[in-house]
């Protein structure tokens, strides 16, 4: 009798019972009460979340209209007399930039010749940026199964058979003009309004047409992956090469000797149509690498 009465003790300082397994205080199931209360299911977390979401976008949304509107209302008014007309870089853009760099056009003078390390970078950007999505989304035997390629073969016999014949014509006759006139453009980028990179947008858009007309496979007759890591690759280096002397005597520094020629005429303003003629192929051959990347995954 004595060890039964021990043993039911013992159970109570241990806060259990042989015959109801643990037990608990009072305090301890009115909190676990409460505690499901407070609980959430998976739904009104979700919502929650959503609803706490949408007002931390509005709130960074109106702070960043408020401070672009605030930088407007602090602009000078436009037609105002007492407005600066240029500041200390503008002022030498305007005033020397027509003998220095030879070019009619002040913004290829700047872009070209001032900022040339600047563009030289945002050239290689392009050309890093058509690698990346060379790197994701080229076809070969590691991210390609077999259904894939018969799908696609298939797409190509459609492209074949389906073509439509009048916008091909149209393409035919159009076509010749705008790569003529994205060669203009690039051409006289220094002499009038135009240069590297929307010449070089003229001519990829060309190819794209082309492309969407005849299918990939006829341009890949004449500008197919080797092309692209030709003209890449070339243009890039002969830029480095040509202004080589900008990175390490500034844009705006050292006499380089090279001759400016006559300004208007399509021959001057140093090396800038050289330049622009490799800032034109890059971007020409990154629109159109993106165009039939995304498209076929293949160049």
């Amino acid at each position: 009798m004595k060890k039964d009465m021990w043993k039911r003790f013992s159970a109570w300082v241990n806060g259990t019972s042989e015959e109801r397994g643990p037990l608990e205080l009072p305090d301890t199931a009115v909190h676990h009460e409460k505690k499901k209360l407070f609980e959430l299911s998976d739904e009104q977390k979700i919502r929650l979340f959503k609803a706490g979401y949408l007002a931390v976008a509005a709130v960074v949304c109106l702070a960043v209209v408020s401070v672009l509107l605030y930088t407007v209302f602090q602009l000078p008014l436009f037609g105002d007399p007492n407005n600066p007309a240029v500041n200390d870089v503008v002022e030498r853009y305007v005033e020397k930039g027509l003998e220095e760099t030879g070019a009619v056009n002040m913004v290829a003078g700047m872009i070209i010749d001032y900022r040339s390390f600047d563009n030289f970078v945002e050239s290689s950007v392009l050309f890093l940026a058509v690698t990346s999505v060379m790197m994701l989304l080229l076809r070969d035997k590691n991210n390609i199964s077999r259904e894939e390629d018969i799908q696609e073969e298939h797409e190509r016999i459609i492209e074949k058979e389906a073509s439509d014949l009048i916008l091909q014509k149209v393409v035919s006759m159009v076509l010749p003009c705008i790569m003529l006139f994205g060669v203009y453009v690039v051409l006289n980028g220094h002499i009038s309004p135009g240069g590297g990179f929307s010449g070089g947008a003229v001519m990829g858009a060309g190819l794209i047409l082309y492309a969407s007309a005849f299918g990939t496979d006829k341009v890949r007759e004449l500008f197919n992956m080797k092309t692209f890591k030709t003209v890449t690759s070339t243009a890039l280096l002969c830029y480095a090469a040509s202004k080589a002397y900008s990175f390490y005597t500034g844009a705006n520094g050292l006499h380089t000797g090279i001759p400016l020629g006559t300004p208007g005429a399509i021959f001057s303003s140093g090396l800038i149509l050289v330049l622009d003629i490799c800032v034109g192929m890059v971007v020409a051959c990154t629109m159109y690498g993106f165009y039939v990347l995304f498209a076929r995954g293949e160049i």
